[in-house]
């Protein structure tokens, strides 16, 4: 799972950067408003699951960074992570269209749950386990059921497979996918992505994913 994080403080970027790696979670970060709102305007398919939003930004607030964002209709689930604790200013966040209000210093444990937490509920998921058909997909101990039977997956093809099962019921495009996997690199080459996805059916059963022709796939229920 990949996150933006929005901190300017280099030492607590640091430390978050390497807190979220400890928990299996990737991050781009940045240090203020203006870069934050650049990496969120570059296109429709963001390749983060989540932001983590500190409020006191270099070159503005937070808080009205979170306020543009949802004017412009995106939709990415957003923690607040700030030292501040007034309850006005948690209401008001809450309000403005925060999924969570975090009070620093977090412990790294709590906060990878409570990122959990958020990215599963955007995705309409009940708990770390997400069920789509016959397939179920354990984020927590990144395993694979299909039809009761646990199938063993490479690193990237559970990524595939996450990723298609956190947006159930819609088709992922292939560059949203190529960009979700190799988050700090360069996108995955198309023929390579194409390439998972067929070992994916041949573990999984050739009707598991779609394929919607000049877009992307989609997991079947």
């Amino acid at each position: 799972m990949h996150i933006l994080l929005v901190e300017d403080d280099l030492e607590l970027g640091a430390e978050l950067q390497r807190a979220l790696d400890g928990h299996g979670l990737s991050s781009e970060w940045v240090r203020s408003a203006r870069h934050a709102q650049a990496v969120t305007a570059k296109d429709d398919e963001l390749p983060f699951a989540c932001v983590l939003l500190d409020l006191g930004l270099p070159d503005g607030e937070g808080l009205h960074l979170l306020q543009r964002w949802r004017r412009a209709g995106v939709k990415l689930p957003v923690i607040v992570l700030t030292a501040r604790d007034a309850l006005d200013m948690r209401v008001a966040s809450l309000d403005a269209g925060a999924d969570d209000y975090v009070i620093k210093p977090a412990a790294p444990r709590e906060l990878a749950s409570r990122i959990r937490a958020v990215t599963r509920r955007s995705g309409g998921h009940a708990s770390t386990l997400w069920t789509v058909g016959a397939l179920q997909v354990d984020i927590l101990r990144r395993e694979v059921t299909f039809d009761g039977t646990l199938t063993s997956l490479s690193p990237k093809e559970f990524q595939i497979v996450a990723e298609l099962a956190r947006h159930a019921g819609e088709v992922v495009s292939k560059h949203r996918l190529a960009r979700a996997i190799t988050p700090l690199n360069e996108p995955m080459e198309f023929n390579a992505l194409e390439w998972h996805v067929h070992n994916l059916r041949r573990k999984l059963g050739e009707g598991c994913i779609r394929t919607v022709r000049g877009v992307g796939y989609s997991l079947v229920a």
